[in-house]
Parts: structure tokens; C-alpha cells; sequence
């Protein structure tokens, strides 16, 4: 089998496998073939579960032969290593979690390995989701795959990449504040973040315990559609999930999208510091909606402004109370060199966390601290009030909104790594969905005169996902 069968649509593999041209165990040997040959260079995986995988395809194929396949029977997928997979490495790509072998399997994940996938390995990714480049992974930095000197974005990219490489047909992430979008957008692949509550958190390592999401990527917005499918819904094991029924997206994603008002935010759009091939490639891809049917309509939320640092207010905050229980105690990695219970807390803490990570816990201790509670974190939940207000009246006008997801293409590594304002500011156009627990897709919206991708965010009502994968189908079918 050739390679390039790894950059075809989940339908399309889907069609071959069940039509028996070929087999499961097939196209998982040429997915962990592609990952032997380039793993080494693009540094997407932490841990190869080849043996599992190759299990998991023989029992794809027996529920092909019984005629049980799904959609994902048989397809070769990677999951982010800060979520948890049954009785596999699951680190965070954090030196302290090395060691740490789950005990059970995320529900997402459990939901798409019983419809039939075949995981292949933890992904790497920014430790503990802590990062925008994946430089901040203790595991090294994960490498675009259309320039290895640039990097893939993050927290999520080594799950980008993977895609964007052949490694895998689609990968489970997790979006706090663009952790899915920014990865995606600079890998040219697909990255949804649902709505706050449309799929479980159950099995993820938390980061912001008020914003964090498990979501899908994929090639295209139809594969993600697919995939919705199959992981949203409650679980009585998160009670934050919601009970409304999951929508057929597969179906709903090929209606007409004529007449719906699609908002283009000027706060985005006019940027300053925004690359002008962002700012192009963005304006032709809301070009395109419009002849699709589409009428564009100017808006302004002018709170937008706000979202970074009510971010970075929020998540240090819940970071600093939800990596408590990290202490090389309970597990993990443990420091052998201490003289006393506290001298192993701060060694083993201090070795296996890296600096990012460490400052986002100061940051949000000192933030809830005695004094300043109300000053930083209590206040900046009022202003997340406001944005989610600002969000909710602007959808009395149109039916989503369009923007660029980064403001710049891959940069290189270790160009921004020294400049922590300048990393934080690469969450500008994403964090602000994210504040307000909105679904958001990031599809790949063309190239710069360089050959780097570019993407392109459509942001919807809360629980609106169908009508975010219906633009983003349109768009994908428009290129």
C-alpha cells in the first residue's frame, strides 16, 4: 500500500476498508511504517503502541467482517499525552508524569476505540498544555511538517503534525485557549473545539478546570463531523456535560448555507502586528462564503481586547490549584536526592516541571492569594461576564463569526521561546471563544508565498456546532 492513502478523507478509507480493497492490519502497518520513518524528524509521538495497535486492527477487521464496521472501524488515530489511555504511557509530555501508566481510558477516547479505531501512540505536546509552539514539551519540540525549522503550534501539535504528515487519519486533543485551532491552523489540517460541555472531560489531566475541551482533529470539517458524532455527548461521570441530544453532523453539514449573515469582527480584521498574507488569505476565505450564499456582515465586539488577559488571569488560577496533586508522591516521578518530605516536593517538582509550567503556577497563586483575590481573578471573571454577554448579543445579528486563528503562519523554533508576552499574544484570535465556551473551528484556509499554512476560525452560538462544520464543509469544498 502507498503512503499517500494517509491523506485521504476518513469516508474515503472508510469505503476501502469495507469494500475490502484493504484491511485494517494493513493501513495500521503503513501508518506505524510512516511514523518509524519520520517520527525521528518531526518528534509527533512520545509513545508507539505498536503491538496494541496491530490487536486493536485484527479486531477491526473481524467487526468488518461481521458487518459491525463504523465510520472509525479500522482507522489509525493518535491521542494528546495529556489525556489518559488504558495501560498506556500518558505524561503530559512532563518528565514528573514519565512513569505514568493510565489505569483507564478518557471517555473520549473509550468512545471512539469502541467504534472501532486503532489507537498508534500518545502524541506529544506544550507539558501539560502549557504552551503555544510545543517547545515547552520536556520531550523535545515537535517540527511542522512543511518546514522542520518551524514550529507546529500548540499545546496540540504533535497531533497536528501527525495528521498534517500521514502519521495518522485524526487525533484527540484538548483546547483550553487554542490548544486544537493554533496547532491546526499551522499544520493546514482541521481543529475543533465544541461547545464548554458537548464532550466529556472525564480522563483529562486538567489544566483550566473552566476551560478546558476535548475536541477532534482532522483533515476536513466532514471528518470532524464524523467524529462528533461519536465522541459528544453526557457522561455521568463529568457532571459539566450537557444533556441535549448530539445532532446527525454528517447529515447536517451538507445544507445550503445561503442566507446565513456570517459576522466579520473589526477588532480581528484590524490587528495590529496581524501578517498581511493572514490578513489576505482570511479576507478570500470570507469571499468564498459569501458565494456560497452567505451574507457578511460587520461587527464589533470591542471586549475582544480583554480575552488574553482574562486568560491568563483564569488559567494560572485553576492551573495552580489543579497541579497540586503533581508531587511525585501519589505518582509519578519521584526525586531521589531529598533530605527531608519538603526538599522532595520542591526537587521533584523542580525537575519535572518546566519553566512555563512553574511560572503559571506562581502566577495563579499569587493571583488567589489573600488580598489579591479580588483584584485579579474574581474581577476577571466579571469581564469574562461581559465577553460572553458581547458574544450572546452579537448572535441576535448573525448566524457565526469568521476570523483569522493565528495571527502569524509557523514561526521558527526557538525564535518566540525567549518572549513570553509575544507567545501569549499567539492566543489573541483563539482565547477569546474559549473564554466564552463557544464552539470554534480553525480549517485550513491556503498558503503564503513561503508554503506555510494559513487557517481560518468560525465561531457559533453555544451548542451550535452544526452550523460552525457546515462553513467550515463549504469552505473546505471551495479550495
Amino acid at each position: 500500500m502507498s503512503n499517500d492513502i494517509m491523506k485521504q478523507s476518513l469516508k474515503s478509507v472508510h469505503e476501502g476498508l469495507v469494500t475490502k480493497e484493504f484491511s485494517a492490519r494493513e493501513l495500521t502497518e503503513v501508518a506505524l511504517e510512516r511514523i518509524e520513518t519520520r517520527n525521528e524528524t518531526i518528534n509527533a509521538f512520545v509513545t508507539i503502541t505498536e503491538d496494541a495497535a496491530r490487536e486493536a486492527a485484527d479486531r477491526a477487521d473481524q467487526m468488518i467482517a461481521r458487518g459491525e464496521a463504523t465510520m472509525l472501524t479500522g482507522i489509525p488515530f493518535g491521542v494528546k499525552d495529556a489525556i489518559c489511555t488504558l495501560d498506556v504511557r500518558s505524561t503530559a509530555s512532563a518528565t514528573i508524569l514519565d512513569n505514568y501508566i493510565s489505569p483507564y481510558d478518557a471517555t473520549v477516547v473509550h468512545r471512539v476505540k469502541s467504534a472501532g479505531a486503532v489507537l498508534v501512540g500518545k502524541q506529544n505536546c506544550d507539558a501539560f498544555g502549557h504552551g503555544a509552539s510545543n517547545e515547552q514539551s520536556m520531550y523535545g519540540p515537535v517540527r511542522n511538517p512543511f518546514d522542520t525549522s518551524k514550529v507546529a503550534g500548540g499545546s496540540s501539535g504533535g497531533s497536528a503534525a501527525a495528521i498534517a504528515d500521514g502519521q495518522c487519519f485524526f487525533s484527540i486533543g484538548e483546547d483550553t485557549g487554542g490548544s486544537i485551532r493554533q496547532p491546526a491552523s499551522l499544520c493546514g489540517v482541521a481543529g475543533f473545539r465544541p461547545s464548554y460541555g458537548r464532550n466529556s472531560r472525564y480522563g483529562i489531566m486538567p489544566m483550566a478546570s473552566s476551560l478546558d475541551v476535548v475536541g477532534p482533529m482532522a483533515r476536513t470539517a466532514e471528518d470532524i463531523a464524523f467524529l462528533m458524532e461519536v465522541m459528544a455527548g453526557e457522561d455521568g461521570r463529568d457532571a459539566t456535560t450537557v444533556s441535549d441530544p448530539v445532532p446527525r453532523y454528517s447529515e447536517y453539514i451538507t445544507r445550503s448555507v445561503k442566507g446565513m449573515r456570517i459576522g466579520v469582527p473589526k477588532e480581528y480584521m484590524e490587528l495590529e502586528g496581524m501578517d498581511s498574507e493572514v490578513r489576505k488569505i482570511t479576507e478570500e476565505n470570507i469571499a468564498r462564503l459569501q458565494d456560497a450564499g452567505c451574507e457578511i456582515v460587520d461587527v464589533s465586539l470591542p471586549h475582544t481586547k480583554y480575552a488574553v488577559p482574562v486568560y491568563y488571569i483564569i488559567v494560572p488560577s485553576e492551573d495552580s490549584s489543579n497541579l497540586g496533586r503533581i508531587d511525585g508522591v501519589r505518582y509519578g516521578v519521584q526525586s531521589g536526592d531529598s533530605a527531608n518530605l519538603y526538599e522532595m516536593y520542591s526537587v521533584s517538582r523542580a525537575q519535572g516541571f518546566p519553566e512555563e509550567v512553574k511560572r503559571r503556577i506562581m502566577i495563579g497563586t499569587y493571583a488567589l492569594s489573600s488580598g489579591y483575590y479580588d483584584a485579579y481573578y474574581r474581577k476577571a471573571q466579571k469581564v469574562r461576564t461581559r465577553i460572553i454577554e458581547e458574544f450572546e448579543a452579537t448572535y441576535g445579528v448573525v448566524d457565526a463569526l469568521i476570523t483569522p486563528t493565528s495571527p502569524f503562519p509557523a514561526f521558527g523554533i526557538g525564535e518566540k521561546k525567549g518572549d513570553v508576552l509575544a507567545m501569549y499574544l499567539a492566543d489573541v484570535f483563539v482565547s477569546p471563544a474559549s473564554v466564552a465556551g463557544l464552539p470554534a473551528l480553525s480549517v485550513h484556509g491556503g498558503m503564503t508565498t513561503a508554503g506555510l499554512p494559513v487557517g481560518v476560525q468560525l465561531i457559533g452560538r453555544r451548542l451550535d456546532e452544526a452550523t460552525v462544520l457546515t462553513l467550515g464543509h463549504v469552505l473546505d469544498r471551495s479550495r
